[in-house]
This record gives structure tokens, sequence and C-alpha cells, in this order.
């Protein structure tokens, strides 16, 4: 089977356990979600900037994702001690792409965080591209446009 050969209900199911997996900080779970030549961008400023001339929040290859995760695990990453608690409700799944290996998928979201110093809303649309690996579905590329991109973001120590 290929990501082509999915229905809307199958990919539905793939984004929530991506969002659960992220809520609940099981990042190694959560990073065994991609292939191996991803690529996770959360630009600044703009949803459509180029990352290559303009900073991003995130800007993240494969190897880049695995050092990101292998950081949370150490539990020495201070700006999540003690970690979020994170919700985030996720909907409007929409296949835009078909073509190719990948199948493109987008979808909004709302997020909550809730800290010691209070609670956050972040809220925005996802953008993934999704392959069947070894009967496995897996993301090849995640982009998380937010709706505040372009206005000074609180901290962010945890993955959007």
């Amino acid at each position: 089977m290929t990501a082509l050969e999915l229905d809307i209900r199958q990919i539905e199911q793939f984004l929530y356990r991506e969002a659960r997996l992220a809520d609940e900080h099981r990042y190694d779970d959560w990073e065994a979600l991609w292939t191996d030549d991803a690529l996770y961008w959360v630009p600044a400023g703009s949803d459509d900037a180029d990352p290559m001339t303009r900073m991003s929040v995130v800007h993240d290859n494969r190897n880049r994702i695995a050092t990101r995760v292998k950081q949370f695990n150490t539990g020495r990453r201070h700006s999540q001690t003690p970690t979020s608690r994170l919700r985030r409700v996720v909907s409007n799944v929409e296949i835009i792409d078909d073509a190719g290996d990948d199948l493109t998928v987008e979808a909004n979201f709302v997020l909550v965080e809730s800290r010691e110093r209070g609670k956050e809303i972040w809220a925005g649309r996802y953008t993934y591209r999704l392959r069947m690996v070894d009967g496995d579905l897996k993301m090849s590329y995640k982009k998380v446009a937010l709706v505040d991109n372009a206005r000074v973001l609180p901290t962010m120590s945890f993955l959007i």
C-alpha cells in the first residue's frame, strides 16, 4: 500500500497520533514517525519565507530532529522543567496533492500550553508530506505556519 491509497480517516488517525505523542512528550515515538530525509519547518515572519535566506523558528533536517529529541531526553532541558502540559486539537484535514511518492496533507491546529508562568495558545496550519516506508506511514515534511509568526513569539521549548 502507498500513501496515495490511504483514505482520509487513516490519514487523520496518523495526524492525531503524531499530535498525541508530541503532547505527551513521547519524543522517541514521535521521532520514529519521520523518514530519513525529513524536514521540520516552523517559519518566522511569513508563512512562505525562504528558510535559506530568512530566520525560522525551527528548520531541522533529520539529524537535527534526532539531536533535538536527544536534548529533550537528557532531562537537562531546563526550559521544560517542569514539562509543559500540552493538548492540541487537529482539524480540517484535507488532502492537497497526491502526486509522486508523497501525499501532501494540511490541517488546522490549536494547541494549549500550560506552564507555571500561565497559558499560551498556539494556532496555525500544518502542512505534511506523508509517505509509506516499509508498510508504515511516515512524515517526510512538516511545516507549522503559526497564526502569529509575524509577531514576537513567547519562548517555545517544546515540539509544535
